[in-house]
């Protein structure tokens, strides 16, 4: 199955979630339908979909909430924002908030077709190629390069690096890489001393003398790759 063609729909209204699902099956797409904050989470977590269709009113909890929860775990999904929520002050939160797109009821299913289409392209080359600074990673090819200094990293240092530049400058805790690099869900105290090893080997790799620091440890929280502290 085409990863990318696989759209998370979170709506609790379940007869226009069964209309646009039926509407983005027709289209091609795979369409997840979730009515409520908790049944996204866990989907989020089973189901990686290629983008988020998000209704800001659920019963459980509000939109907004669940759209940081998403930045925090994958800063790089697609999120358009579908809601009636129509005030300039709402439009301005959802977007300030981290949603790409934002998309007013009710709306042309054509119009919310092409606004899918336009984020999955972005989406696509934004997930082949990063860059930080002098850092590039190359995805489909797993290699990473530094001021054009191919970096020597194992498969765990790559997915680790990848993980922290997909966050774009935000800090990684230590829980969010155990969870998105060593896909690890329960609590393990050992791991804590495996990611600390792996950061510094990491770094001693980006960072060889007259290089400025990328890696930056911001203490008690995690860790971030970024220009500049």
């Amino acid at each position: 199955m085409n990863m990318n063609s696989r759209i998370l729909l979170v709506e609790d209204d379940k007869n226009l979630a069964a209309s646009l699902s039926k509407g983005l099956v027709e289209a091609g797409y795979v369409c997840i339908v979730a009515g409520t904050v908790s049944e996204t989470k866990s989907l989020l977590y089973d189901e990686p979909p290629a983008l988020v269709l998000l209704d800001m009113g659920l019963p459980d909890g509000d939109g907004s909430e669940l759209l940081h929860f998403i930045r925090e775990t994958n800063a790089e999904l697609p999120v358009i924002i579908t809601t009636a929520r129509s005030g300039v002050s709402d439009r301005v939160g959802g977007l300030e908030g981290g949603a790409d797109d934002y998309l007013v009821k009710p709306y042309a299913f054509e119009e919310l077709l092409a606004r899918i289409r336009i984020q999955l392209r972005h989406s696509d080359r934004v997930r082949l190629q990063r860059a930080v600074g002098d850092l590039t990673i190359d995805l489909p090819s797993r290699n990473a390069s530094r001021a054009g200094r191919l970096l020597d990293l194992t498969p765990r240092e790559f997915d680790l690096l990848a993980y922290l530049v997909s966050l774009r400058g935000e800090v990684a805790t230590r829980q969010m890489l155990q969870e998105h690099v060593w896909n690890v869900r329960s609590a393990m105290a050992s791991m804590a001393n495996v990611i600390d090893v792996h950061i510094s080997r990491l770094r001693q790799k980006l960072e060889v003398p007259g290089e400025a620091p990328l890696l930056h440890t911001v203490r008690g929280v995690g860790f971030v790759l970024k220009e500049d502290v």
